[in-house]
C-alpha cells in the first residue's frame, strides 16, 4: 500500500464518521420532529399534558414564552440549533426536540459588496432589513435609523 492512497483512506473514513456525526446530532432527540422557526418570527408549540418545566439549551438562539394551556411560542433570535426540553413538576423528562432558527428565505435580496453584506426585504418594494451577518457600519446605519423612528412613534 502507498502512502498517498492510506492518507486518502484515512480521510476519507475521518470525513465518513464526521458525517455519520453530523447526521446523528442533527436527528432530533426522542424521534420528535424539529420546530423550525424563522429568525424575528414566532411559532405556536403545543407543550405535553403535565409540563411544569420548560428549558431552552441557548436562549440566545430561541426564546420561549409559556402561555395557558400548554401553549408555547418559540420566537428564533439567532440563527443556529438549540434544543427545547419540557419536564413534569416532579422533574422527569417528557420530550425533548430541537429547535432551528433558519433566515428567512421569501422576499429577500443579499448584496455582496466585497466582503461587506446588506440585505434588503423586497416586499414587493426593496427597503433596508437588518440581518445577522450583515456588515456593521449598515446594520448600524439602518438600526439607528430603525430605533429613531421607534422612538418617534412611541413618543407622547
Amino acid at each position: 500500500m502507498r502512502a498517498g492512497s492510506r492518507s486518502f483512506g484515512l480521510r476519507a473514513a475521518a470525513m465518513m464518521l464526521a458525517a455519520a456525526f453530523a447526521s446523528a446530532a442533527s436527528a432530533a432527540p426522542s424521534g420528535v420532529p424539529p420546530v423550525t422557526v424563522m429568525i424575528d418570527h414566532a411559532k405556536v408549540v403545543k407543550l405535553p399534558e403535565k409540563t411544569h418545566t420548560v428549558i431552552v439549551g441557548n436562549p440566545i438562539i430561541a426564546d420561549v414564552t409559556v402561555q395557558r394551556n400548554g401553549i408555547l411560542v418559540v420566537t428564533g433570535k439567532s440563527y443556529g440549533v438549540t434544543n427545547l426540553i419540557a419536564l413534569d413538576a416532579g422533574g422527569t423528562l417528557l420530550t425533548e426536540s430541537l429547535i432551528s432558527v433558519q433566515a428567512p428565505n421569501e422576499s429577500l435580496v443579499t448584496v455582496q459588496r466585497g466582503l461587506e453584506r446588506e440585505s434588503y426585504s423586497c416586499t414587493p418594494n426593496c427597503q433596508p432589513s437588518l440581518l445577522l451577518g450583515d456588515a456593521q457600519k449598515y446594520f448600524s446605519e439602518v438600526g439607528g435609523q430603525a430605533g429613531a423612528r421607534n422612538s418617534l412613534a412611541t413618543q407622547r
